[in-house]
């Protein structure tokens, strides 16, 4: 059994090829695999392995100046979920590419997986915002949410500037899968004019942890080999296609058109129409 952990913290960060090497030589040591960046505003995490190697890896990071208090989301799978174990220094922890949006300084109000569903629960009048990608929003979302239509996050501000006016000044939840694409979308809605901005702290997979499905339909993509989970957080029989890297579903994956390794339904060629008879 592999643990997987996911986290991010946005934080001031100095000496990073040193940090970077820590990282590489704690996750050598553990045969951890996955993907840890780090950059002057943070940390941006998601890892796999034994439990042991896992604990070492999350001491080690609350060592850090700064990651004191750094919490994180766990699930289990029965494979490895990622191929190898990468440790990369990037300008951005979240691609973004908007100045003056800091979330080490100022976020929006955040929401609890319980409160938001008891919210739901209740009817309390809000607006569900997807802030993730169109590929990743069709495998599941909640109930009612709107997609912010996108196929990536950098589109985000251009993507705001077609939602109705009315939401501005209506509450509005965001979310996405755990909660780091929030962090910068809620602080850019607030100075787009948007008044009652809320993010679901931990995002999809911190629901999933506390609330199981309730309000949600589908499953949640994730990014590796696991391809998507379920309410439960256990990986589903969700695949991607090698040629177009569309996630495809079980159902889709009988579709003729979805070959392994070749095509699926979403780049097959289409058949040519029958002529006019």
């Amino acid at each position: 059994m592999f643990i997987n952990v996911a986290a991010y913290k946005f934080a001031p960060f100095e000496g990073l090829p040193e940090l970077r090497e820590q990282l590489r030589s704690t996750c050598a040591a553990h045969q951890l695999k996955g993907t840890i960046m780090v950059s002057p505003e943070g940390i941006n995490l998601c890892v796999a392995g034994e439990r042991r190697g896992i604990d070492a890896l999350l001491a080690h990071l609350q060592g850090v100046p700064g990651l004191e208090d750094l919490s994180w989301k766990e699930s289990v799978s029965a494979k490895q979920p990622f191929r190898r174990m990468l440790v990369k220094i990037k300008k951005e922890i979240i691609a973004f590419g908007i100045d003056g949006i800091a979330p080490a300084q100022k976020t929006s109000a955040k929401v609890s997986a319980r409160l938001l569903k008891q919210w739901i629960d209740q009817g309390r009048k809000l607006t569900l915002l997807d802030t993730r990608n169109d590929y990743e929003i069709r495998m599941g979302t909640f109930r009612g949410a709107i997609p912010i239509g996108v196929s990536h996050f950098r589109d985000f501000p251009e993507a705001t500037r077609r939602l109705s006016a009315q939401l501005k000044e209506e509450t509005l939840v965001m979310f996405c899968t755990g909660g780091i694409r929030c962090e910068k979308a809620g602080p850019f809605m607030e100075a787009a004019g948007f008044q009652n901005v809320f993010q679901l702290d931990g995002g999809i997979l911190k629901y999933f942890e506390e609330c199981g499905g309730a309000h949600y339909e589908g499953d949640c993509f994730v990014f590796d080999r696991r391809v998507c989970v379920d309410s439960q957080l256990r990986e589903t029989d969700a695949a991607v296609c090698y040629c177009c890297q569309m996630p495809v579903t079980p159902q889709e994956q009988v579709d003729p058109r979805y070959v392994v390794g070749v095509s699926c339904p979403f780049c097959a060629p289409r058949p040519a129409s029958a002529p006019a008879g």
